[in-house]
């Protein structure tokens, strides 16, 4: 027995079964993990018949027409919102992959910030998250769009700017506090600006920092690759995470300026798509894929991806007690 079939056994015995008599599988005669990195469109290219997954939609203007012979809905591929650094890395690559071999079912999925993510199933658009934002993760709990929330992994945020450090942030004794010798110097600071998981954790700083500076801070509205790759080119500062700034090249004038600090622990959830607030989600395989994730092989995968930084870029966290309630 597989680690993911003992996974499901354990916490979801009817899904169990179904992958036990080669049930699951069988649902799904897909092709390997694709994703859709920042394509908030749901363009038609990534549809059957070329149609987009709104048009799809029971509820839009020009729902899909029936047709006998076109293969049941249920052979799409499970569709995940992502934040983007699981992405960037390379990590969903890999766990795509596994998760194929070991489960039958594809994956794709929309690389995009936290609050775009979860916008993204909201809409009816995925039927499983993986976003690091709290606070906008028990929102989408509390609406009932969310269900078996589960913590899979963890890394850090920190704070990167150029070498030399001309705010000399490095050495303040919080986050806030660094936050506070950038503003004070009037160094750039290139915020995401996109309601991500990072730009929310960054408000909060800034809070406790007295307030955003009113001058040479900028927004990219982009992900943590694209916001990376401006401070560098504007020698300014950033908060970032550990995974993307490692795993990314060509960033050699930023240096890691304020790191390793409890405060910056940076916390990442898989969550499934409530079906009975909104019906298209697909539950089971959804499910299939947290237990995938949560499983002694996913958590090894995780533990152990590296992509180009030589290093490991993600701490598993599914098998610390209690994790789910606490972080």
């Amino acid at each position: 027995m597989s680690p993911l079939h003992r996974s499901l056994n354990k916490a979801f015995p009817v899904l169990a079964v179904l992958f036990s008599v080669g049930l699951l599988p069988s649902f799904l005669p897909l092709t390997s993990g694709e994703r859709d990195k920042g394509d908030t469109s749901l363009e038609a290219r990534d549809c059957p018949g070329g149609r987009s997954l709104r048009d799809m939609s029971p509820n839009s203007p020009n729902p899909a027409p029936a047709d006998p012979l076109a293969p049941a809905a249920a052979e799409r591929p499970l569709m995940l919102a992502t934040t983007t650094s699981v992405d960037a890395t390379g990590l969903l690559d890999v766990l795509a992959d596994a998760f194929k071999k070991e489960a039958g079912i594809g994956l794709k999925w929309i690389a995009v910030g936290t609050g775009a993510a979860l916008k993204q199933a909201r809409d009816g658009n995925a039927d499983v998250v993986i976003v690091h934002a709290r606070k906008l993760e028990d929102e989408f709990l509390r609406d009932g769009f969310g269900v078996n929330r589960r913590v899979i992994a963890r890394n850090y945020f920190m704070i990167v700017g150029p070498a030399g450090d001309p705010a000399h942030a490095a050495g303040a004794a919080s986050a806030a506090r660094a936050l506070e010798r950038i503003k004070a110097a009037g160094a750039v600071f290139v915020s995401r600006g996109d309601k991500s998981g990072t730009h929310t954790r960054e408000l909060d700083l800034w809070a406790a920092a007295g307030g955003k500076p009113e001058k040479n801070y900028l927004e990219t509205g982009q992900g943590m690759a694209q916001t990376l790759q401006v401070a560098a080119e504007r020698r300014g500062y950033t908060l970032t995470d550990t995974s993307t700034f490692y795993g990314l090249p060509g960033l050699a004038v930023l240096v890691p300026v304020f790191e390793n600090s409890p405060e910056l622990e940076n916390i990442y959830a898989a969550i499934a798509v409530n079906p009975a607030r909104v019906p298209s989600a697909r539950y089971d395989e959804a499910m299939a894929f947290i237990a995938f994730l949560t499983s002694p092989r996913g958590q090894k995968l995780i533990g152990e991806f590296r992509g180009k930084a030589g290093r490991p870029l993600f701490e598993p966290m599914a098998a610390v007690s209690g994790v789910d309630l606490v972080k």
